[in-house]
């Protein structure tokens, strides 16, 4: 009781507020933001334009897809370092169903089964889930630098001859699949070119994701096509059963192939079908589905930065794996520490997945930096990610690449990068909903880095938006003449 008190009392320097901005005219409201959102002012300016309309960084909107696949649209917006982690004590507000936001896709895309991802931690299966998500990680850990490095050796190859052919080569089409090639096998113990799926995981995960991704995204169709691009992917849910084939084959080579931890799974209580359909989405869509986002991200950054932060890195990472003896090893990542400051710098600038749900477990009071607002039982809270992370009250030059900002004492600064659904200066426990690979997506990003380094000197790229984040096109790649595979 004491602590909700606590809660619902403002700080005494900051004035209750009441929250501006409104949901607009029931149903009519909800779809003129939606056109807002994705065709008439785009994404980023939809926040930034209420932001300034309403002198605040928090405010009441509607987030897609609205009428008619989300029942209720309504949110209250938090955009700033202050008031965002309300988002992610679970103590505070309800994760339950609320993945993908506003609205949830059928379990029909899931075998019948509400995933991992979409439960509250207060349900009785998450726990068991997480847990055997976090142990099948652990009982990996060993794995994963030589089996990664393996997998970059291959796809740095295949980038080379593709920009020697036809001077440039597509990142992203390759980074797919050498993305699910080294993901299926790190949790399956064989390669899917040794099973039925040969190379096209990537496509069947892609028209799997794509239905259930589609209220959220845009293709980028000429204008006159935006009302028929409107009408076909942010009004009526597609069925799964458009896509059920592709997830099948999935499924089956899932079940023939990830024995061990399927059978630890049913050691831990959980029904091998269930855990099986949750390996998949845990496999394909938060772990592949992430890939296709953070690594095209990384390197457009790294890419943009330019000679001088190529020269700083090669420089860093060769020193310390000649101290290493000439091997990639843990100790010897941990000596780079702008190589770490980078891949952080990239995450808090362009996380690949900027947008967090919650809905209030109770009446409370949120705080931005200016003001305090009451917030009810039962109310929808969205933040973004993009915006929140560039507080200008907590970091300088907020919306620049800086890729030192993380090196000794910005290290305090890492609290505030949230790419996780959680603080980064936390770990990954049963009780939350923070990733449960929050370690081995930073450290892959550092093996890519490291791996990109000792092979090459510097590079140029052309930078584009795909379906889903950035696109990276390879104009130039300078090779390290002393470097042996």
């Amino acid at each position: 009781m004491s602590s909700q008190k606590e809660d619902r009392k403002p700080e005494p320097e900051l004035p209750l507020r009441e929250i501006p901005g409104d949901d607009g005219v029931p149903f009519l409201g909800p779809i003129k933001d939606r056109l807002d959102y994705f065709y008439n002012q785009g994404r980023d300016n939809f926040f930034i334009s209420r932001i300034l309309k309403h002198q605040s960084t928090v405010f009441r909107t509607n987030m897609p897809p609205g009428p008619l696949i989300a029942s209720n649209p309504n949110v209250v917006v938090l955009l700033d370092a202050k008031s965002f982690p309300v988002l992610l004590d679970t103590s505070k507000v309800e994760k339950r169903d609320v993945f993908t936001g506003t609205y949830m896709s059928s379990t029909a895309f899931t075998g019948g089964y509400r995933i991992c991802s979409y439960l509250d931690p207060s349900e009785p299966d998450h726990a068991a889930l997480k847990y055997w998500f976090l142990s099948q990680l652990s009982a990996r850990k060993d794995r994963v630098i030589p089996l990664f490095r393996n997998h970059l050796s291959d796809h740095f190859l295949k980038l080379e001859d593709q920009l020697f052919k036809n001077g440039e080569a597509d990142f992203n089409k390759l980074n797919d699949q050498m993305s699910f090639n080294f993901i299926f096998e790190l949790f399956c113990d064989r390669p899917p070119t040794d099973t039925t799926l040969r190379t096209k995981g990537p496509i069947f995960v892609s028209l799997w994701l794509l239905p259930q991704l589609s209220p959220q995204i845009t293709l980028g169709l000429p204008k006159f096509l935006n009302f028929v691009e409107d009408f076909l992917l942010h009004t009526v849910p597609f069925p799964a059963l458009l896509v059920k084939p592709f997830y099948n084959k999935l499924y089956n080579v899932f079940w023939d192939s990830a024995t061990s931890a399927l059978d630890e799974a049913e050691r831990l209580g959980i029904p091998r079908d269930e855990a099986c359909h949750n390996l998949v989405f845990l496999v394909c869509f938060n772990a592949y589905g992430g890939m296709k986002l953070l690594f095209p991200a990384l390197l457009k950054w790294v890419g943009i930065a330019g000679q001088y932060l190529h020269r700083q890195l090669r420089n860093e990472i060769r020193t310390a794996v000649k101290e290493a003896g000439g091997e990639v090893t843990l100790s010897a990542l941990e000596k780079m520490t702008l190589t770490k400051s980078v891949v952080y710098e990239a995450l808090r600038i362009e996380p690949p997945v900027p947008f967090q749900y919650g809905k209030a477990k109770r009446d409370m009071i949120v705080h931005s930096h200016d003001a305090a607002f009451e917030i009810k039982e039962g109310e929808m809270l969205f933040g973004y990610q993009t915006i929140a992370e560039r507080d200008p009250k907590i970091f300088e030059n907020p919306n620049e690449f800086v890729g030192d900002r993380f090196v000794g004492e910005g290290e305090k600064l890492l609290e505030y990068v949230w790419w996780s659904n959680g603080p980064e200066t936390k770990s990954p426990t049963v009780e939350d909903k923070q990733c449960a690979g929050k370690d081995l997506v930073v450290l892959m990003n550092r093996i890519l880095l490291v791996e990109f380094f000792l092979r090459y000197d510097t590079f140029i790229v052309d930078v584009g938006i795909s379906l889903l984040g950035p696109k990276v096109t390879f104009k130039t790649l300078i090779e390290n003449a002393s470097y042996i595979d």
